[in-house]
């Protein structure tokens, strides 16, 4: 089944939400955007079988201004509605996050959907993720994503320009709940051909999700990482991606990051580069450019064992003029990392610092047929964290047993 809009069927939010909840309760199908640039009040939610597509740069989608509503106190974890001091503004269906004054960081604050006003009372789709502290300013924002899926299956958001307008909010959404495109829990997910830039938050984020494709998009000037794979996300493509300005890491694996390929992308004049962390393993990144990264250009963070990092592959990659301002080489690798190939790389441009900086509690990291140019040195590494020959790495997006998905839910049926 295919849909186009016509330009009065696109006129809001809440009206394309209607057509792509009518077309995947049909069984699914296409929902074609017309040209135009709208301004949206909350996301847009995918649903299983959708195909939310545009017209590539004639379609515009701009992340409306994002309030502030402070909560009247303190409310607790699990309670499927928040205390306002005004709800004026607010309506049922759209998409809104809970937090408080502090830095929580990872999956603190709470993403969810309004499904009923009752004064200054609103109801969430979901419970609250923790308590809000009443000294803390807990509140309630008009911060979300413009496109996103929770438990979904065989989706996809394709050719399109969506603007973050971080000017317009008074608040930023964290990565691990959300970003300008975000899904969680999902699988079979296709994104490609998206022009994204300036979202307070994460250019794209996806959290505990398998068998993902990221084809032919761009991620830049986002307050957080531009590409933000994280939380056990398995068997992902992306290639020919771009992230550049962002204002943390062009691409950011984070905790479980696994069997993932970055191919033929670019990530330029960002705080750092690729930066690899936690249990971020079996990972490929290849025929990538990494450059004028204010930091390094591939970081493999601080982790220890048994959460180190191990077994991923860098090959044929440009890592060039990075690090600038901050960090020990074009290429750092910290913390209990292992067994890691870097081959036929260019590497060079950091006059004031090696090519390749290795800390001494790291072990078999494998360099070959790498070109060094303008580098203080080459290498600095003991040579006990060396490897004489190349590990055998079996790493990347593939076909894969279902093994390696084990750490994620079994519980599919939760899937609309």
């Amino acid at each position: 089944m295919e849909r186009k809009l016509s330009l009065e069927e696109a006129g809001s939010a809440a009206s394309i939400q209607v057509i792509i909840d009518e077309v995947a309760e049909a069984g699914g199908g296409k929902v074609v955007l017309p040209e135009m640039e709208l301004e949206l009040d909350r996301g847009l939610i995918l649903r299983s079988g959708i195909e939310l597509c545009g017209q590539g740069e004639g379609t515009v989608l701009v992340k409306g201004a994002g309030e502030i509503y402070p909560l009247s106190g303190y409310h607790n974890y699990g309670m499927c509605d928040v205390p306002l001091q005004s709800a004026a503004g607010l309506e049922v269906g759209m998409t809104v996050s809970v937090h408080d004054g502090r830095s929580h960081g990872g999956f603190m604050e709470t993403f969810a959907t309004i499904s009923w006003i009752d004064g200054d009372w609103v109801g969430l789709d979901h419970g609250i993720e923790m308590d809000y502290s009443a000294d803390e300013e807990p509140c309630l924002t008009t911060v979300y994503p413009l496109v996103f899926g929770h438990y979904i299956q065989d989706a996809a958001v394709r050719d399109m320009r969506l603007e973050g307008n971080r000017a317009g909010n008074a608040k930023g959404m964290g990565g691990c709940r959300g970003g300008a495109v975000y899904f969680g829990n999902s699988r079979g997910i296709e994104i490609t051909g998206i022009r994204e830039r300036d979202f307070w938050g994460e250019g794209l984020s996806f959290q505990m999700c398998r068998d993902v494709k990221i084809l032919a998009c761009v991620f830049d000037e986002n307050a957080g990482n531009g590409l933000h794979p994280g939380a056990g996300s398995t068997n992902v493509l992306f290639e020919g991606c771009k992230g550049e300005g962002n204002g943390r890491s062009g691409f950011f694996f984070c905790v479980r990051a696994n069997h993932i390929t970055v191919r033929d992308c670019e990530f330029r004049d960002n705080a750092l580069g690729v930066s690899i962390g936690t249990r971020d393993c079996y990972n490929l990144i290849e025929d990538c450019r990494m450059e004028g990264n204010r930091g390094v250009g591939v970081l493999v963070r601080q982790t220890p064992a048994p959460t180190e990092v191990h077994s991923c592959r860098v090959q044929r990659c440009a890592i060039v003029g990075n690090a600038a301002d901050e960090g020990r080489g074009q290429v750092e690798v910290t913390g209990d990392a292992h067994d890691l190939v870097f081959v036929e790389n260019e590497i060079g441009g950091g006059e004031n610092n090696p090519g390749v900086f290795v800390e001494e509690t790291a072990r078999d990291i494998y360099l070959a047929d790498n070109e060094f140019t303008a580098c203080s040195a080459e290498v600095a590494a003991g040579a006990v964290s060396l490897a004489g020959a190349a590990p055998e790495i079996e790493c990347g997006y593939g076909e894969w047993t279902e093994s390696i998905y084990r750490h994620l839910s079994a519980d599919w049926a939760m899937i609309d």
